[in-house]
C-alpha cells in the first residue's frame, strides 16, 4: 500500500478573512466548530488514515495554528506562499519532495479518514485525481443546503476538497492553475484556459470523467474522477449558513 504525504491547506486570503474577523479569530482554520478549531478535525481524519504517513500543515500564521493543535508527533506546521498555487510548487518543483501528495483544506471540518481512504483508494495510480459529490446524491441527504454545481452530460458535480498529486507531472495541472487563479472569477478566462476538452464539457456534450481525462492528455498527464460515496464530504465551513450545518452532522455523529 502506498503511504502518502498530505497537505493541510490552513492559509488565508490577502486581506484576511471575513469569516474569520467574524468569529473575532486570527485565521479562518481556527473559527470554533462544535467547540474545537475547525482545523483538528480534518487534521484528526489525516493522522487516522493508514494511507497517511505525514501531514504537513501549510499557513501564513504558524504561531497561531499550531498551539491550537495537539503535539501527536504527526504533523508539523511550514509556512505557505501566498496562493494555493505557488506553495504547491514550491514544495513539488523540490528535489525532496515527499510524493505522492494528498491536498485538502482546514475548512474540511466534516472530513472523516473512511473518506479520505476511500479518495486515495480509488485515486491511486493516476498523475492527478479530483474528487467530487453528485448533486443527486448531495440532495438526498441535504436537500436545503446550497452548493455550487457544474453541469456534465449525465450529472452535476460539486468539489471535495480533495486532490491527490500522484506524481510530477500534476504540477502541469497546478501551473495552469496558477496562470487563473487570480481570475477565477472570470469565466472566459477559464475557459480559455481549459480549450476544447473543457468547453465541451461545460457545454455539456461530455461526461464529467471524459471531460477530465482529456484535460489530463492535454497536459500530458493522466486525470482521474473520484465520486465520494459520503455526500458530506461536498460540505466546507465558507459561511455562517455552513457553520451550522457542519455542527448539526457533528451532533448527529456523536
Amino acid at each position: 500500500m502506498i503511504r502518502w504525504t498530505a497537505l493541510l491547506l490552513a492559509g488565508e486570503r490577502p486581506g484576511g478573512d471575513p469569516f474569520a474577523k467574524a468569529r473575532g479569530v486570527a485565521a479562518k482554520a481556527l473559527i470554533p466548530v462544535a467547540g474545537e478549531p475547525m482545523i483538528r478535525r480534518p487534521l484528526a481524519a489525516l493522522t487516522g488514515s493508514r494511507r497517511i504517513a505525514e501531514v504537513r500543515i501549510l499557513t501564513q500564521h504558524p504561531g497561531a495554528i499550531a498551539p491550537a493543535l495537539d503535539a501527536n508527533g504527526k504533523w508539523s506546521v511550514l509556512p505557505s506562499r501566498g496562493t494555493i498555487a505557488e506553495t504547491l510548487l514550491a514544495l513539488g518543483e523540490r528535489g525532496d519532495a515527499p510524493w505522492p501528495l494528498l491536498v485538502t483544506t482546514a475548512d474540511h471540518a466534516l472530513l472523516t479518514s473512511a473518506m479520505v481512504d476511500q479518495f486515495l483508494a480509488e485515486g491511486e495510480g493516476a498523475d492527478l485525481a479530483v474528487a467530487v459529490v453528485t448533486r443527486s446524491a448531495f440532495g438526498k441527504r441535504f436537500p436545503g443546503n446550497r452548493r455550487t454545481w457544474i453541469g456534465f452530460r449525465g450529472g452535476k458535480y460539486t468539489g471535495a476538497n480533495l486532490f491527490a498529486l500522484g506524481s510530477p507531472r500534476a504540477l502541469a495541472a497546478v501551473r495552469l492553475w496558477r496562470g487563473i487563479e487570480q481570475d477565477r472569477k472570470k469565466g472566459w478566462r477559464l475557459l480559455l484556459a481549459l480549450g476544447w476538452p473543457g468547453l465541451l464539457g461545460l457545454l455539456r456534450l461530455r461526461t464529467l470523467d471524459q471531460t477530465v481525462a482529456a484535460l489530463g492528455r492535454k497536459l500530458g498527464l493522466e486525470a482521474r474522477v473520484v465520486r465520494m460515496a459520503d455526500a458530506t464530504a461536498g460540505i466546507d465551513v465558507d459561511k455562517a449558513e455552513d457553520l451550522a450545518v457542519a455542527e448539526a452532522i457533528l451532533g448527529r455523529r456523536r
